[in-house]
């Protein structure tokens, strides 16, 4: 019974490949005749002949390929040179930019300059660990530092000939205000008559003339700070009718000279300025007198008499070993009292301010300095 119907089975399936249209084209082309076929295929050979010779224009060196097999696995095609050099110069066209390193003695910042510098950076030669103690050494053959490219030296700064130049020309004139601020003088420069202010900080000035300043009736501030003043002439400030404020802090200055009564701040700091380098009773008159800095000097004592409007006394770290009772006050007018004055420093100072209490009574405030 089984071989019956694996007979009819086997009959459908036959039946079905036979009807195939692809079954039906392979026996036309088994049954097809060659003698139906009209061409004469080798006259047609003989005829073509004269239109195309394969022979024509074959060499020796060039390879003859037959027709339907594959050309040598390793022969190289001859490649015009033409398109060598395009290919050659499309290659130059696509090579990426190389970062450079600018050497900071040049003007850069020594930073990699390029569009891939953050790509490029980990390319670089790194500087090796110092070695810390204890740890040994960093293997020197295995290093590679970038060298430092040198600084360039920096060229002599060329000497000026300041001398008979135009004041204004020389230092900054805004309005009454002259400024000339580290020019390398080594002397006063001439004043306009209008100067007000009169600012000379930083030079090499070494002395101060009675010249200097004559005939400057409008003058209020000079400051010269820091420079290398060793002597003022006695009467070079007494002619300045409305001056006000001098600064002559951090010179080296030896003895204080002469100022009129118009004085509202006097600032000779960080000087030489020892005991017989202030006049007896050189502020006495120095009615408007508000402030007086004479630190970090030589003075052994306290200048009295102190004008009453004064505000401020600075004495610190000098050579003041003692205080009179009646250096501040009056001790025959209990009832005195000198509200201005509430800034005195005497800190730094080989004195014992415990010893003199009533030296203090009509001051507001105690003056800073060592009590013990």
């Amino acid at each position: 019974m089984r071989m019956l119907v694996r007979l009819v089975l086997g009959l459908f399936v036959l039946k079905a490949v036979v009807a195939s249209p692809r079954f039906s084209r392979q026996v036309d082309l088994d049954t097809y005749d060659s003698a139906n076929y009209d061409v004469d295929r080798d006259n047609l050979n003989l005829e073509n002949q004269d239109i195309y010779d394969y022979e024509d224009e074959l060499t020796i060196d060039d390879p003859q390929i037959e027709i339907g097999t594959l050309a040598p696995p390793d022969y190289n095609y001859p490649v015009p040179e033409a398109s060598l050099e395009e290919e050659q110069e499309e290659e130059e066209e696509e090579l990426p930019l190389t970062p450079q390193l600018i050497p900071q003695g040049s003007g850069g910042s020594g930073v990699l300059m390029g569009p891939d510098t953050q790509k490029e950076e980990g390319l670089l030669p790194t500087t090796p660990e110092t070695p810390q103690e204890g740890t040994g050494g960093v293997d020197e053959s295995g290093s590679s530092e970038l060298p430092k490219p040198d600084e360039p030296d920096k060229p002599d700064e060329p000497e000026v000939d300041r001398r008979g130049m135009p004041t204004c020309l020389l230092c900054t004139c805004l309005g009454g205000s002259v400024y000339c601020d580290d020019l390398k003088l080594d002397s006063v420069p001439p004043l306009p008559k209008d100067t007000t202010h009169f600012y000379a900080r930083y030079n090499r000035i070494t002395k101060i003339n009675k010249s200097d300043f004559a005939s400057m009736n409008k003058l209020k501030r000079i400051d010269l700070t820091a420079n290398e003043i060793t002597s003022i002439d006695e009467r070079a400030f007494l002619g300045l009718p409305e001056l006000e404020e001098l600064v002559i802090r951090e010179n080296h200055v030896s003895q204080l000279p002469a100022l009129p009564e118009t004085m509202t701040l006097i600032d000779a700091s960080h000087n030489n300025i020892g005991t017989k380098g202030i006049h007896k009773e050189a502020f006495k008159d120095m009615t408007a007198l508000l402030y007086l800095y004479l630190t970090d000097n030589h003075i052994d004592y306290i200048p009295v008499p102190l004008p009453d409007s004064l505000r401020s006394l600075h004495l610190q770290r000098n050579n003041i070993q003692m205080m009179h009772e009646d250096t501040f006050c009056n001790l025959k007018d209990f009832n005195y009292i000198r509200n201005a004055l509430e800034d005195i420093r005497l800190d730094g100072n080989p004195i014992n301010l415990s010893r003199t209490p009533q030296a203090y009574i009509c001051l507001p405030r105690i003056p800073i300095g060592d009590l013990i």
